[in-house]
């Protein structure tokens, strides 16, 4: 293991892995799931699932991986033994399928910039309509998404500091400087301040059970956890680091990045008269609506500046999300990274192209006999949920069960001597034990239940 490479610092891990956490789960999905749930309240229920429940599972997961110093398969069956590796290789699965629907996602993101940018995207008169059009019009698209997947692939095959390390630290500096001038700006809209008090202020009578529901499927989601990236991810971490602080850092980057995308996002519309609850329409549709009304050259440079937004955000997790199979490639069968990393863009780019054909120009793709599924790509997506909360919940149970606590506990007291005994500690072995399973084990059986049945 010596060859497999580690992040040069604190910095760079932590940009990593809030770079793995930032994604379009928090420009894209989380705005239009506020905007169906309640707004402020799905906020707060949000921010309470981050830091009661996700965090403690962040720090498990990256535990996991830096103790061993090995990919997620290798990770658990070092630790437990036995059959133990196949809970790695069940959240490794779960990862080249997010990829590979996540890939077409951030492709009609890549083709948005362009059309937006350097096309006649904001001259239409039916955004609904074009949107249609263009999930339909294969050629582009095929092209978009290939072309995001090469440049994945390049950053993972160039390894750990020279690849993922140094792409993080150009991009996430980059996304938050693109975040922060676009809501100056969204700030300055008229009736910009409708959008925040919808989003700031909570009436707790808003707040239903699919409020919470939503927001801690959001939650887990968003901080990419239950799938290896942050086993991974630990693997590459020095022993004099400390891994709670990181992790409380990083869980507050990623959310932060929620919450702006969210103060964003809501002036627009609301300055546009539309309803916030518009489902994932909201970003692709309803905001292209608002860059128009902005005239032509404020809103190619704004629309513009927000898809790239959403770009770099997509590609700080497709690099995450390629670098789980590659490093247990890597490490268990031996063979050199880059050319697993090219074999596995080229396969999960294929693997993704149903989810591509999905959206209307193959029926039997777009209509699926599933309840909350009507298309492919929605039952990947639906399929990803559920891994992500069973892994999650699996993850706890091979901690408390098999790997121990006090084993936990002595690997957070590395880069952390004042660990033991601390509240922290209580409150991690806590939640690890009791509060993350029973949680996760209700809310997995409810994703199924909700995808499966709509109930």
């Amino acid at each position: 293991m010596a060859n497999r490479g580690n992040f040069s610092g604190r910095i760079g891990f932590i940009l990593a892995a809030a770079g793995s956490a930032v994604g379009l789960g928090n420009i894209w999905r989380f705005p239009y799931l506020a905007g169906t749930n309640g707004g402020a309240g799905f906020l707060l229920i949000y921010l309470v699932c981050i830091f009661t429940l996700c965090f403690p599972v962040m720090v498990g997961e990256i535990a996991i991986g830096r103790k061993v110093g090995s990919d997620a398969y290798g990770s658990y069956q070092k630790l437990g033994g036995g059959k133990w590796g196949y809970l790695g290789l069940f959240g490794i699965l779960a990862g080249l399928f997010i990829l590979s629907f996540y890939n077409v996602v951030a492709g009609w993101a890549f083709g948005y910039f362009l059309e937006i940018s350097f096309g006649d995207l904001l001259d239409q008169q039916d955004f609904g309509a074009f949107f249609g059009n263009y999930v339909n019009d294969i050629g582009p698209l095929f092209l978009f998404s290939l072309a995001f997947m090469l440049i994945t692939a390049y950053i993972v095959s160039q390894g750990i500091a020279k690849g993922i390390e140094a792409a993080n630290k150009i991009m996430m500096p980059a996304l938050y400087l693109i975040l922060i001038g676009l809501i100056v700006y969204s700030l300055t809209l008229p009736n910009a301040m409708a959008g925040v008090k919808f989003y700031l202020i909570p009436d707790v009578g808003e707040i239903t059970s699919r409020t919470i529901f939503y927001a801690l499927c959001q939650a887990f989601f968003s901080l990419s956890l239950g799938m290896g990236a942050l086993i991974t991810y630990g693997s590459y971490v020095t022993k004099d680091q400390n891994i709670v602080s990181s992790a409380a850092v990083i869980s507050i980057a990623d959310t932060s990045v929620a919450f702006l995308a969210g103060l964003m996002v809501f002036p627009l519309v609301f300055s546009l008269g539309a309803e916030p609850g518009q489902g994932p329409k909201l970003i692709f549709v309803i905001l292209t609506q608002a860059f128009q009304n902005m005239g032509p050259i404020v809103g190619r440079i704004v629309g513009g500046s927000f898809f790239l937004l959403i770009c770099f955000a997509a590609l700080t997790s497709t690099i995450s999300l390629l670098e789980v199979p590659a490093a247990y490639l890597v490490d268990q069968k031996k063979f050199p990274r880059k050319a697993v990393v090219w074999s596995l863009a080229v396969g999960i780019f294929v693997l993704g192209l149903p989810s591509l054909f999905s959206q209307g120009i193959v029926p039997a793709l777009n209509k699926l006999p599933v309840h909350n599924s009507p298309d492919f790509l929605s039952f990947v997506s639906d399929m990803c949920d559920i891994s992500l909360t069973v892994g999650g919940c699996l993850m706890c149970f091979f901690i408390r069960y098999r790997w121990k606590m006090n084993n936990l506990n002595e690997e957070l007291t590395l880069g952390n001597p004042s660990f033991m005994g601390s509240f922290i500690q209580k409150y991690i072995n806590f939640t690890i034990s009791w509060v993350c399973p029973i949680v996760l084990s209700i809310l997995s059986v409810l994703v199924i239940i909700d995808k499966f049945f709509g109930l």
